[in-house]
């Protein structure tokens, strides 16, 4: 019997002796890919594939959980590094790029006046909400979607093990399209709450005017209004969400796109609220590492040369028209549905009985992994994605969306399952 993981699962339990959860990161964790069916680890990547240890080929719409926008291996990038790698990474005083890199925010971004580097994108949601905290002198937070790993937000969701409790209390959750929601925050924490943090944009679309009501909302009432551009910044505009969108918040964060997969990301907005960063500590010995900062100077150089973002919007639009014809010829929208933008959209996979939306799901991830194509449910766009890409995506869905049709049905899904389902976990979105 073929074993074509084989390598991957070997490669699983010798990790798990050595690093907790087997990886560094949650969402490329065994918690995320069902055992038996799914590929662990990858070792290269061009353009739009990738290859993982036991040699299987995929094209990768998962692209390092949205880091990749270019492409992987992208040569202007790679040739920008492999240049700044002879004159070196790290050095005693500060590297020109890391002016360089900013300014090129600042005339990109439309909140960015002045710009302060990090490496993940906790690094900058974190310093963000410190320089908002001292700007305002409060202490509170009100927070919608997914802001990283510090004490400050991962205590307001269930993976809130070893965070204080007295810290847990300053974070508070509203609704995404419910302004009441963070009118109740502002009403029971009144001259308390220093930032409004969100993601500008995730699963769902902005009502009318929802973007610029939260904005007037958390200044009428004195707080900061902070977009986490961690994902949309790069993929949504050249500006991020604000600028698609058209609302200017006060401060912004940005990661994952801005350096095409090398870690980085920046802080940026008002002047005079960024001048406090010479008050607070927020500092790296990795900061100005230059590797990642000429990786992000080429990126963004070329997304204003060429036709990235326009890219990514019409390839990712022919994905989500083919799916919505796809779902409506097999009367299937009682099982899947769509969500998102073209450059970033979401299938949503839904309870039916008898089966649970996980088990549907671990189907699904099975049979798209057998047919080379990774993705957890999303389709994060690169630049590198082809017509042919999206013409096998497309035809890989026809396949399993029929699979899944047919197992709903019949209640037949044990029959083709070859390992076990996946479990609800820690949600972030």
């Amino acid at each position: 019997m073929s074993q074509p993981y084989l390598e991957s699962e070997k490669l699983l339990a010798r990790a798990l002796q050595s690093i907790p959860l087997g990886t560094q990161t949650f969402s490329k964790s065994k918690t995320q890919y069902p055992f038996g069916v799914s590929p662990y680890f990858l070792t290269k990547g061009f353009g739009s594939h990738v290859w993982d240890v036991d040699g299987n080929e995929y094209i990768d719409f998962i692209n390092g959980l949205a880091a990749i926008t270019l492409g992987y291996n992208d040569p202007d990038v790679t040739a920008a590094v492999h240049s700044q790698l002879e004159a070196g990474v790290i050095f005693s005083l500060p590297h020109p790029l890391e002016i360089q890199v900013a300014e090129k925010l600042i005339e990109m971004v439309p909140c960015a006046e002045m710009v302060r580097f990090g490496k993940n994108g906790s690094d900058a949601t974190t310093g963000a909400i410190r320089l908002a905290r001292a700007y305002t002198g409060r202490d509170h937070i009100a927070v919608c979607g997914y802001h990283g790993w510090h004490d400050w937000y991962i205590g307001s969701t269930t993976r809130n093990l070893g965070i204080p409790k007295s810290v847990q209390a300053l974070t508070h959750t509203f609704i995404y399209n419910k302004l009441d929601s963070l009118h109740q925050i502002f009403q029971e924490y009144s001259g308390e709450i220093a930032a409004v943090i969100m993601e500008p944009v995730n699963v769902a679309t902005p009502e009318a005017g929802f973007l610029e009501s939260v904005k007037e909302l958390a200044h009428q009432n004195g707080a900061l209004l902070i977009f986490d551009e961690t994902i949309t910044g790069f993929r949504f505009a050249n500006g991020g969400a604000q600028e698609y969108f058209g609302v200017t918040p006060d401060l912004a964060t940005f990661g994952k796109g801005l350096a095409n997969g090398f870690p980085l990301s920046a802080v940026v907005g008002r002047a005079d609220i960024m001048q406090m960063m010479d008050e607070i500590f927020f500092s790296f010995t990795f900061g100005g590492e230059t590797l990642s900062l000429a990786a992000a100077l080429a990126t963004m150089t070329k997304l204003e040369k060429l036709p990235v973002i326009d890219t990514l919007r019409q390839q990712g639009q022919k994905i989500i028209t083919g799916l919505q014809k796809l779902i409506e010829q097999l009367s299937m929208s009682h099982i899947v549905s769509l969500a998102g933008y073209p450059c970033w959209s979401f299938i949503l996979f839904k309870d039916v009985h008898p089966y649970s939306q996980w088990q549907i799901k671990t189907l699904f991830l099975q049979e798209m992994f057998a047919k080379g194509i990774l993705t957890l449910g999303t389709h994060n766009i690169s630049y590198s994605h082809s017509d042919i890409d999206v013409e096998r995506l497309l035809s890989v869905y026809s396949e399993v969306f029929s699979l899944l049709r047919e197992v709903v049905t019949d209640q037949s899904l044990d029959k083709y399952l070859k390992c076990q389902p996946l479990e609800p976990l820690f949600k972030i979105r």
